[in-house]
């Protein structure tokens, strides 16, 4: 751990000795992040429960005793961040900048590790841009909750950075956006769990269109994202198979901000989006008994939140977030009465959460407390139409503790 902070301190250093350098402007910046939080039960999390998502359902022991009805507690700093904004010399007509920043967030179970948050570079020719690296998924986009909870409103919102190509043109108060998006540390769901080799196999990247409208503190716009993914390139039989799954998912969001109000609202019609932290996934339709070769048909999930904020040094807030399962496109194989899906929440039938906030703003510093309250129906699939059915409710309750130097 120590030499990772001493190699980002002396990169730092070294890139401050050319700070001087002609045409070059660096902006160093971080925060330092502590995080207390509270849940009543067991989650569908990441991050040791820092990233929350969702209640877990009931699991009952011999006993009728709920193993995941047991409370949980911890204070962490993992997500205290560096990071450089650098202005460079032009490239032609094009202005030129980057920014690398990296947190101590880890991968996997691997926490107090240095993590790359974003690094790429952007051309800025005024009424266009190109962006190379890693970046905010474009389903996350300009529009996103100002919430405590790191999820940032997940699953209901979009959660990924990414690899990806974006390109965006400007035309007075119209924005046009297209990128093409690959994995890295936001993986799907599939056969092998959550990999990479299911897009590296593909080929074909991930593809987002949106438009978007600005003025006077409004931004309105809409998204389409294409995602083909081959599940398998080996059966289970042992023979070469040539697997895909092709999906689509759409998203319309708005936003309206001024000195005192944030209001923000985003839905989601998502097919298959567990590389973005969302729910569903994708299940088998078919399979050729000979070969072992697959077909699949996607989980689909309606996913919509409302933020409200208001203030400036004082600022109370609302969440609200329904997610609902629409079931798949084709029916599911299952000629045992049980269908083989994968994915996130795949046995869920609807989702639905509420918080309040407080934080306290001044510069350099935040300090907040946040309540949510999480209701999660279970139930079991429908096969003929990849619905929940026969469903129970589970509740979580969570308080999260936030605070925060920035600079």
């Amino acid at each position: 751990m120590k030499k990772y902070i001493l190699l980002f301190l002396c990169l730092i250093t070294v890139s401050g000795s050319f700070a001087q350098m002609k045409d070059f402007k660096f902006k160093f910046y971080g925060q330092i992040r502590t995080d207390l939080y509270y849940n009543s039960r067991a989650n569908q999390e990441t991050v040791d429960g820092l990233f929350y998502m969702y209640p877990l359902d009931k699991n009952r022991d011999e006993n009728g005793n709920d193993l995941n009805a047991t409370p949980n507690s911890n204070y962490y700093t993992l997500y205290s961040r560096l990071g450089v904004d650098v202005a460079g010399p032009k490239l032609g007509t094009a202005k030129t900048s980057a920014k690398i920043e990296a947190d101590f967030r880890g991968t996997d179970n691997s926490f107090s590790v240095v993590r790359l948050r974003h690094a790429y570079l952007n051309l800025d020719w005024n009424k266009s841009a190109l962006l190379l690296g890693q970046t905010w998924h474009p389903l996350y986009g300009e529009v996103a909750p100002q919430i405590l909870n790191l999820s940032m409103g997940a699953p209901f919102q979009p959660f990924s950075r990414a690899p990806q190509i974006r390109y965006r043109y400007k035309n007075k108060n119209f924005q046009l956006t297209g990128a093409a998006v690959w994995q890295s540390q936001y993986l799907s769901q599939g056969p092998a769990g959550k990999s990479q080799e299911y897009i590296k196999k593909s080929c074909v990247p991930e593809i987002y269109i949106g438009a978007d409208y600005k003025k006077d503190g409004l931004l309105a716009g809409v998204g389409v994202e294409l995602l083909s993914l081959k599940p398998r390139t080996v059966s289970t039989e042992k023979y070469k198979v040539d697997e895909r799954i092709t999906t689509l998912s759409y998203e319309a969001h708005v936003k309206y901000t001024n000195k005192n109000w944030f209001i923000g609202a985003k839905s989601v019609l998502g097919s298959n989006l567990t590389q973005a932290s969302g729910l569903g996934g994708f299940g088998i339709k078919s399979i050729n008994e000979r070969t072992g070769e697959q077909k699949y048909t996607p989980i689909r999930f309606s996913s919509s939140w409302l933020n409200v904020v208001y203030g400036q040094k004082w600022k109370p807030g609302v969440f609200v977030g329904y997610a609902k399962n629409l079931g798949t496109s084709d029916e599911l194989y299952a000629p045992d009465g049980k269908a083989q899906v994968y994915g996130t929440g795949t046995n869920l039938d609807q989702l639905v959460t509420a918080g309040a906030e407080l934080t306290y703003n001044v510069p350099h510093w935040k300090f907040g407390l946040e309540y949510t309250l999480s209701s999660a129906w279970y139930g079991s699939m429908n096969t003929s139409s990849g619905k929940i059915k026969d469903t129970h409710a589970v509740c979580n309750n969570r308080i999260v503790a936030v605070a925060m130097f920035m600079f």
